[in-house]
């Protein structure tokens, strides 16, 4: 039976923190001996918002350095930047071209820009047309998202059928993963863990740097002595990700019974996620001081990459007329 080949991919758009691990780059990790795996930098996206040469470039290289630090092996793994493959920023325009407006503003990515701002790039309001060019390009089975991320794989599939309509069988289908087992990672204020929200945990942050965001998390006002509820606790909840399960049941008991303070769960938290993140430090380190290795790396993964591509698009040429 033929693997299926998986692909996603993540903006270079600031620190990563441990719910980007356990939400997403643990599965990639988890997942890369059972798919031809395809994992891209989306710098070509985070330029809708990242618009600082220095800054663009640093994200670049720490999110390959983050990714490879995780466990993300290239001998398994196409791992290379978006922007190496400029076949996709041609397929976006044949795309741009048989999709209308309205569709677009119908995109959940679109809202959320226009209700925090007046008015919305067009890179933004064109996103959810170049992430299918992205799928679509390297002819993706599957994409493994979020329950809430569902509609970019349905986007990608309806461009792809409008396409293939029009100019005959040209892609898949994609489908969507749905990562059903991934528990959301609560940020230091309750709500799901995200940049935007500026409530993470960083993931290789300094001991200090992790320590302030792990002392910033939001309880109630029960002293010390008194019984807690576990699962009331957003404390609780990211000692789940660490614990295993007899020292999980431990800390449940304790928390019911009484005699367990805020300030020592976070302080037993604290140990954990340093003690866990020890090993992928290391490593990250390690990459960090051969960075030509790291954008070899890219670029071995943008060759593979480009192998399918251009593949791909000289067929999407001949379908769409341009090659005479």
């Amino acid at each position: 039976m033929k693997i299926k080949r998986l692909l996603s991919g993540i903006q270079p758009s600031g620190t990563i923190h441990i719910g980007n691990y356990f939400g997403a780059i643990k599965q990639f990790v988890d997942m890369q001996d059972n798919y031809d795996s395809t994992i891209f930098i989306a710098d070509l996206h985070a330029i809708t918002t990242i618009q600082n040469k220095d800054e663009l470039s640093t994200n670049i290289i720490n999110v390959a350095l983050d990714y490879l630090a995780c466990g993300l092996d290239p001998n398994k793994v196409c791992l290379f930047k978006q922007s190496d493959v400029p076949e996709v920023t041609e397929l976006t325009w044949y795309f741009n071209c048989i999709t209308t407006m309205p569709f677009l503003e119908r995109a959940t990515s679109y809202k959320d820009a226009h209700m925090k701002a007046k008015e919305v790039n067009v890179g933004l309001f064109d996103y959810p047309v170049l992430m299918a060019a992205d799928i679509l390009i390297q002819d993706a089975d599957i994409v493994p998202v979020g329950a809430d991320q569902k509609q970019h794989v349905e986007y990608s599939r309806d461009i792809a059928q409008k396409f293939n309509n029009i100019y005959g069988d040209t892609f898949k289908l994609p489908e969507p993963l749905i990562l059903k087992h991934v528990a959301i990672v609560p940020g230091v204020d309750g709500r799901k863990m995200s940049k935007s929200y500026k409530n993470t945990i960083p993931l290789f942050g300094t001991d200090d740097e992790i320590k302030k965001a792990v002392m910033k998390i939001v309880t109630d006002s029960k002293m010390p002595e008194e019984p807690k509820n576990p699962d009331d606790c957003n404390i609780f909840t990211l000692h789940k990700l660490f614990l295993k399960e007899d020292e999980l049941n431990s800390l449940r008991e304790r928390y019911t019974k009484g005699g367990l303070g805020y300030k020592e769960s976070k302080d037993m938290l604290l140990v954990e996620i340093i003690d866990f993140i020890k090993p992928m430090r290391d490593k990250r380190e390690m990459y960090a001081k051969d960075l030509d290795k790291v954008r070899e790396i890219l670029k071995e993964g943008a060759k593979k990459a480009k192998i399918v591509a251009l593949k791909k698009i000289q067929i999407i040429r001949d379908n769409v007329g341009i090659n005479i």
